[in-house]
């Protein structure tokens, strides 16, 4: 999603980053014209001082990482059978591992926002994601008497992924433009469903193969470092917004408030991000608890036997992941393609797209939950259209926020639509789903177990219709949003210029007044 930062341009110099610290020594400083001559690069750069080559290399290792970011999150998931019989839990408390989780990433988005819009963002993604990779390796070694501790652990992962995922698209942002960006947003968001299949695969089957789950929350530590390493010596910072720059124009950074006041001013941002707040509230609910409904589907049936020893029958959550890949490629790609189609027709396609999407998806995930305890190969289509139609949402929507917001507020803009998207989406949904579950079983029967999680799990249906509607309404708006920021022209606040360090740095009349 998003960048934040100061573009300033005097003649053809773009200045990416006003602020020294944590900067790298060069960032943000334009090409110089001294009259003096200087040996020309290897290989042009573009505005955004990062080759193509270099700049195709950094979207391959940050979608690496996404990748590892939600294979992570969902391998409690693939394995919360197993974590349910160990700890001996409830359905509630179950759904707070995936909440507390949920919750401090999405606390600490804002926090990394701000960071992200000011200083060096490759050096805030390689902490936190080294943080994230210490502490999921810590909850590896946690015992069934101290499930508070797994709690904790999965909180604290938190604020590692909330240091990568809302900085990582605003790189991708400052690196590409147009058709070009949207390309390589949808690269970057395959990454999220293969992700999320993969924690699904690896969680069963380590699980499976070791018969210990906290094997399969040792596999993306490493993985993690790895990604540090990458982040280090591969990728290149970019200068902020300077590949979108207008000659005539001049942005500077504004306070916090004030950006936060022209975001809620801005109606097809609010409206897409309450659409993707309902995407949130499906794929978490789904993502959690598709696997166990599955399990309980088969013992019900007399398919499968009940959970009585470790390791639990993980099959469905292999299932589910090949399903969960596949879709999410197919989702991804299908709704790119359908919206370049008809942006030739309409501009508003991208919405459009969006609320079709998930007004497809409400009718095959309620048939799929309905049909699980007639028919599992039933079940298993209906889940595999409705994720296909629910993961054409991912690219569009991060697009969407990249065009209708302007260079220096997009990192903002992606710290808020992460605490609002997960506040009223997946940081509820889990464990909502959860209690509903308990709230309606009369016993603890195998068909009330089964039954009660059926009941509660249909309330993604009709949130999904009401996402539809959401996307709809944002068509009503993009145009005008989107020209507004192509064509954004600062307030007369006109940046100044003030030591700092022994360099100059600009900086805005209103900031130095606060």
């Amino acid at each position: 999603f998003p960048t934040k930062g100061v573009y300033l341009m005097t003649g053809t110099d773009v200045s990416a980053d006003t602020t020294p610290f944590f900067s790298d020594d060069n960032e943000g400083e334009g090409p110089t014209d001294n009259g003096v001559g200087s040996p020309q690069p290897e290989e042009e750069e573009s505005a955004s001082g990062v080759s193509d080559k270099r700049a195709k290399l950094t979207v391959a290792v940050l979608c690496y990482i996404n990748l590892l970011n939600y294979m992570d999150r969902f391998t409690v998931a693939g394995v919360l059978p197993d974590i349910e019989h160990f700890f001996s839990i409830s359905d509630g408390t179950s759904g707070l591992l995936q909440t507390v989780f949920i919750c401090s990433y999405m606390f600490l988005a804002p926090l990394f926002g701000y960071l992200g819009d000011r200083y060096n963002r490759k050096l805030i993604m390689c902490v936190g994601i080294f943080f994230w990779s210490l502490v999921t390796l810590a909850s590896s070694f946690i015992g069934k008497d101290h499930f508070w501790a797994l709690l904790l652990t999965r909180g604290l992962v938190g604020v590692g992924e909330a240091s990568y995922s809302t900085i990582a698209p605003t790189i991708i942002a400052d690196l590409f433009i147009k058709e070009k960006r949207t390309n390589m947003l949808s690269v970057f968001y395959f990454a999220i469903p293969v992700g999320s299949g993969l924690g699904y695969i690896v969680g069963s089957e380590v699980d499976d193969v070791t018969g210990d789950w906290h094997w399969a929350l040792r596999v993306t530590p490493g993985l993690g470092l790895l990604a540090v390493i990458l982040l280090l010596f591969v990728v290149q910072e970019p200068k902020r917004g300077a590949i979108e720059a207008h000659p005539e124009h001049t942005l500077h950074r504004t306070s916090w408030l004030a950006d936060i006041k022209a975001l809620c001013r801005n109606p097809s941002f609010v409206l897409s991000t309450f659409g993707f707040t309902t995407v949130a509230f499906v794929t978490g609910s789904l993502a959690l608890w598709a696997p166990a409904f599955l399990f309980r589907a088969g013992v019900f049936t007399g398919e499968k036997q009940p959970c009585l020893k470790a390791p639990c029958d993980n099959s469905d959550s292999l299932i589910f992941g090949i399903i969960t890949v596949v879709t999410g490629i197919l989702g991804v790609a299908s709704g790119v393609q359908v919206s370049k189609m008809l942006r030739i027709k309409t501009p508003r396609a991208d919405p459009l797209v969006c609320a079709a999407g998930l007004l497809l998806a409400a009718p095959f995930l309620y048939l799929s939950i309905m049909f699980a305890q007639a028919s599992t190969v039933a079940t298993y289509i209906f889940i595999f259209l409705g994720e296909t139609f629910l993961s054409m949402n991912w690219a569009i929507v991060a697009d969407i926020l990249l065009y209708v917001v302007i260079p220096t507020r997009r990192s903002t803009a992606e710290a808020f639509q992460i605490v609002l998207s997960h506040l009223l989406g997946d940081a509820i949904s889990p464990y909502l789903i959860g209690v509903v579950s308990d709230s309606i079983k009369k016993s603890d029967s195998y068909m009330w177990e089964f039954r009660s999680l059926q009941m509660s799990l249909l309330l993604c249906s009709f949130v999904a219709v009401g996402g539809g509607a959401f996307f709809l309404a944002t068509a009503l708006f993009i145009e005008k949003d989107r020209h507004l920021a192509e064509n954004y022209v600062p307030s007369d606040d006109a940046p100044i210029v003030v030591p700092k360090r022994g360099r100059s740095t600009k900086v805005s009349v209103s900031s130095v007044l606060i």
